[in-house]
């Protein structure tokens, strides 16, 4: 019996070492007996301790504004040629023409696309294009999403909610026989399901849990207490670096409660691709002097890195602005906090509200409100819970999704 043929993750801005499609989707499927898993994307320092079978290849080394993204392209479509792989996972829209095409040049090319965000949706609200821009290029991915859909062998989505708000995504589960998240969630088609009607497709939500380290120190003691507010408090913002990520208010929270906490100290880690705020972040930065250290900045951090600042803080911010791009998903950075046990703080979404309350993780705060509460109320409130008292949540994790991922991966080969 030949071997199986490799399988191959791509995307062009994501970086080598990316949580969801080498840490998650590249690890798991490394598993398989006989796989060999070939990881493209934006150049990284590639992570420690990979397994034989995971390899990696940088489509990008340049910025995301630079020329090197048309390069990315060529080098792309090379790489299919080379590896001449069974399956493609396609985690960027930007790369679906060339996979579309590498797939109608061949018989018997597969291809999953995974949907890790509403991407019209972003472009149209989250003004990074200009004005007159911006309703061309969300109908043009729109569009472009909506084709490779119809082509493709299954589809993932990243968020629940967009099992719902992509029309696509309804229309491939209509086609899968689905009604709604909840199928999307769960079906996994069985051996006499394959057999149905070709124009049937997997459509899955594999949520952007936490995969942890093989090396990593084993978790804190729970239920979890904070320290008196005499004694330092290690605050943390991780993750994207950017205004609707609330890193001002981040920094307005530490200033605020460091008049009852003196010793409290924020921590920001992560990249910011907004090169305009990069400059005012580092003003900021300098001005608080020792209430708040930055970590990278204008560099990608390695996750390793951030995992290891997750563990030895305090509290965990996740000062989100309200928005439609974010208000329906639940963050990354919740799963890898949950997961470590870290008491948190969220504003207060509904659907993120749920998983904070149900696990004692912490609470909710209005980062936005004009005024905040006295800081010694503030501290109260930190320090009243003992957080995590069922301890850390199973549900947390990425081995759920990994089931899913294998099952899937069994049903379109």
């Amino acid at each position: 019996m030949p071997p199986p043929l490799p399988i191959l993750l791509a995307s062009v801005l994501k970086p080598l070492d990316d949580t969801r499609m080498l840490g998650k989707f590249g690890r798991t499927l490394a598993s398989r007996p006989g796989a060999q898993v070939h990881v493209a994307g934006r150049a990284a320092p590639q992570p420690a301790g990979l397994p034989a079978n995971l390899h990696t290849h940088a489509l990008l080394a340049g910025s995301r504004l630079s020329l090197a993204r048309l390069g990315a392209q060529l080098r792309y479509w090379q790489l299919l040629r080379k590896l001449r792989p069974g399956v493609v996972f396609v985690h960027a829209p930007e790369l679906l023409p060339a996979t579309m095409l590498w797939q109608v040049l061949g018989r018997g090319r597969r291809f999953v696309y995974d949907v890790r965000e509403n991407y019209a949706l972003n472009i149209q609200t989250q003004w990074v294009y200009p004005g007159w821009a911006r309703g061309l290029l969300a109908r043009l991915v729109r569009g472009l999403e909506t084709l490779a859909v119809r082509r493709a062998s299954a589809v993932i989505l990243a968020e629940r909610s967009y099992a719902e708000e992509l029309p696509f995504a309804v229309s491939a589960q209509n086609e899968q026989g689905g009604s709604g998240p909840a199928q999307a969630e769960a079906h996994t088609p069985s051996a006499p399901e394959k057999s149905r009607a070709k124009n049937q497709k997997p459509v899955l939500i594999l949520e952007n849990k936490y995969q942890p380290y093989a090396a990593e120190p084993a978790p804190p003691l729970l239920p979890r207490r904070l320290p008196p507010p005499t004694e330092p408090l290690r605050l943390l913002y991780s993750g994207t670096i950017s205004e609707l990520n609330g890193v001002w208010e981040a920094i307005r929270f530490v200033q605020h409660l460091r008049t009852a906490w003196p010793l409290a100290h924020l921590t920001i880690i992560g990249a910011c691709q907004q090169p305009g705020l990069l400059p005012r972040l580092h003003a900021a930065v300098a001005e608080a002097g020792d209430a708040v250290t930055l970590l990278g900045g204008a560099e990608l951090v390695p996750h390793a890195r951030v995992v290891a600042e997750i563990g030895r803080s305090h509290v965990g911010l996740l000062p989100y602005r309200t928005h439609p791009s974010t208000a329906r998903c639940v963050p990354t950075k919740l799963f890898e906090y949950l997961a470590h046990g870290l008491p948190l703080v969220a504003p207060p979404n509904p659907l993120w509200q749920q998983l904070v309350q149900r696990h004692g993780a912490g609470f909710s705060f209005d980062f936005q409100q004009a005024a905040y509460p006295p800081a010694a109320e503030l501290a109260d409130w930190l320090r009243q819970p003992a957080y995590y008292p069922h301890g850390i949540p199973p549900e947390a994790f990425w081995a759920s999704e990994a089931e899913k991922l294998h099952g899937l991966l069994d049903s379109i080969r």
